[in-house]
């Protein structure tokens, strides 16, 4: 027998869950709907895409909420630490003070339900760092570039967590090919490579291992325009390390500098060095 209490019809208890409902849905940037609803395609298509794993989500946000994030975000001024292998880089780790919909995505990015939604598309239990080290909003100004490289491997702080995935939201609003800085990938392995473009409101969920380069050649954006776009990244809790921990592994062109090379090529042992001393800095990057 089912007993019914006062509040079941209580217009104020009905009012008050109303507007908590509404509130909450007004507080979702991801199309989690949408994700849910295709997560077989999904996976299919991030385990078979070629020259590794990746995955393109169009619409990935609410266009209209996202659009109003992509008005309140300044020029930065805080300059990336990538020394010489990046140029006109610039970062804002905490990108949610910026705005109240840039608070609710990273809210959505680093929930328990986009962490299943990760899982089931990558056949992983995988998680999204709540604190987010190393991501954050990137925004790359004149003539900016990203040479090719493989990203840290282990968490800097916890340090049997394995970065598994990249997922980079991009915010280049009207976007066009000739403006570049298209998403490079290159599977170390193979040689085998992919452009991927980079438009507004676009996902791309990529793979990390030891053989994912990845990076983008230098851009020319219209004056007063930047690309941008959001970091963020996942992991895999490993019992045992698989691999050497290391600091990011830089492949610079061909045709750069022998001392640009030589830096590349000692760059994880100096890195290394200085941590041991001062401290990584990417733990640092809240």
């Amino acid at each position: 027998m089912i007993r019914l209490e006062f509040y079941d019809f209580n217009p104020f208890f009905i009012g008050v869950l109303f507007l908590f409902l509404l509130y909450k849905f007004f507080k979702i940037m991801i199309k989690f709907d949408f994700l849910e609803q295709n997560l077989d395609a999904l996976r299919l298509q991030y385990l078979t895409a070629q020259p590794f794993p990746h995955l393109i989500i169009d619409g990935f946000c609410d266009e209209e909420k996202l659009t109003r994030a992509y008005d309140a975000i300044p020029e930065l001024e805080n300059k990336s630490r990538d020394y010489a292998f990046a140029n006109n880089k610039f970062e804002k780790s905490n990108y949610k003070v910026l705005c109240p919909e840039l608070d609710d995505l990273y809210n959505d990015l680093s929930s328990e339900r986009f962490n299943k939604i990760l899982t089931h598309i990558t056949s992983k239990e995988v998680f999204v760092d709540p604190k987010n080290h190393g991501g954050g909003l990137h925004q790359g100004k004149k003539n900016s570039f990203l040479d090719m490289h493989l990203d840290f491997n282990y968490h800097p702080m916890n340090k049997n967590w394995y970065r598994e995935l990249n997922l980079l939201l991009y915010l280049n609003k009207d976007w066009k090919q000739e403006y570049k800085g298209q998403l490079k990938i290159n599977d170390l392995r193979t040689g085998k490579e992919a452009s991927l473009d980079v438009p507004f409101n676009r996902l791309i969920v990529q793979q990390c291992g030891p053989h994912t380069l990845h990076g983008y050649d230098m851009t020319s954006f219209p004056e007063g325009r930047y690309r941008t776009s959001i970091a963020t990244y996942a992991y895999q809790i490993h019992n045992r390390l698989i691999e050497q921990p290391r600091t990011t592994d830089w492949f610079p062109k061909e045709d750069a500098s022998f001392m640009k090379k030589q830096f590349a090529k000692n760059f994880n042992f100096l890195v290394q060095t200085k941590n041991k001393f001062f401290g990584s800095g990417t733990a640092k990057n809240q």
